[in-house]
């Protein structure tokens, strides 16, 4: 059903997914740029095309919306949410034979700003497994919010600036909402205001928040992207960064901010091994993590494999 061959190719009908070369057909799961292209024809689902052909300018694309199924060439393709940004993916092929799911970037838990995960079963998972050592257990993501609120709370108190530094997609519009819902006012860079305005285009209500400009409010929290924005004057400013990498304690000194707090748009750990029993393949072939996770899952009885090496050919 599907083969490598500098990314993941649909055998019979050439649909690559997820390729960050162009190709005649793509599926995107979602746009963050690691995982798309100027394909000639992108497929996916309506928030991801509204992103994607933001990012890279008007593209021919055909939409996919959850859980409406598709004919392509021999094969029938639904998306399901992914819990991982606006318009994330799960890609669920079946050719009348056998079924294979594509997780791409995912997540189980709780999102602000992106619909729940769903994984229906499948004989083949490919899945995206980046936390995929024991270390990389989150914490409640209550607590994680909790603590954001409180540290940002301190820094305004004391007439400092608190920057939140997030990536202008999915995680600055998902900092936004947790920061309004506990009453705090955010100014945003150029590039994720503009992203923010197509998930509000999709009913994902940010609260409020405004486009920072040289016009600074004293009693707001900019979300900007990592070291992007330096403040021109003389007032204190409190830095943060917010991803599951906030797990390793070095991650604050290696970011270069005064915080560094876990919560993650990423299947942590635990989340992995759920992910893999919801689905109940017969077959797992993991990608974008370390290999030690695919040697767990074979010692907890999967018939698990690595994806992505140059020298793999055809799979399945």
């Amino acid at each position: 059903m599907f083969h490598w061959d500098n990314g993941l190719i649909l055998t019979g009908c050439g649909l690559a997914i997820d390729s960050q070369r162009r190709r005649q057909a793509g599926f995107v799961s979602h746009a963050h740029a690691d995982h798309m292209a100027r394909h000639e024809l992108a497929l996916g689902t309506p928030a991801t095309m509204a992103l994607y052909q933001h990012r890279l300018g008007p593209r021919r694309v055909k939409e996919m919306p959850y859980r409406e199924t598709i004919d392509w060439a021999d094969l029938r393709l639904t998306t399901f949410p992914a819990g991982h940004c606006l318009g994330s993916a799960m890609l669920l092929v079946d050719d009348g034979h056998t079924t294979m799911l594509y997780t791409g970037d995912f997540k189980l838990g709780e999102s602000a700003t992106a619909e729940r995960a769903e994984l229906p079963e499948a004989e083949t998972l490919i899945l995206e497994c980046t936390f995929g050592k024991p270390k990389y257990r989150m914490p409640p993501r209550d607590e994680t919010i909790a603590r954001l609120v409180e540290l940002v709370g301190e820094a305004l108190d004391r007439g400092a600036r608190p920057i939140v530094e997030a990536y202008a997609l999915g995680k600055a519009q998902e900092v936004t909402r947790i920061l309004t819902d506990a009453g705090f006012f955010v100014l945003q860079d150029r590039a994720t205001f503009q992203l923010s305005q197509i998930y509000e285009s999709f009913d994902v209500d940010l609260g409020p928040h405004d486009l920072l400009t040289a016009d600074d409010r004293a009693d707001a929290v900019w979300v900007v992207p990592p070291r992007r924005w330096t403040p021109e004057t003389e007032r204190p400013e409190v830095r943060f960064a917010v991803t599951g990498w906030a797990i390793d304690e070095s991650t604050k000194y290696r970011l270069k901010v005064d915080h560094a707090l876990p919560l993650s748009d990423h299947a942590d750990f635990d989340e992995l091994f759920e992910a893999v029993r919801r689905v109940n393949p017969k077959r797992v072939y993991c990608t974008h993590g370390q290999e030690e996770f695919v040697h767990r899952l074979q010692e907890n009885g999967w018939d698990a494999h690595p994806l992505g090496r140059s020298e793999q050919g055809r799979l399945f």
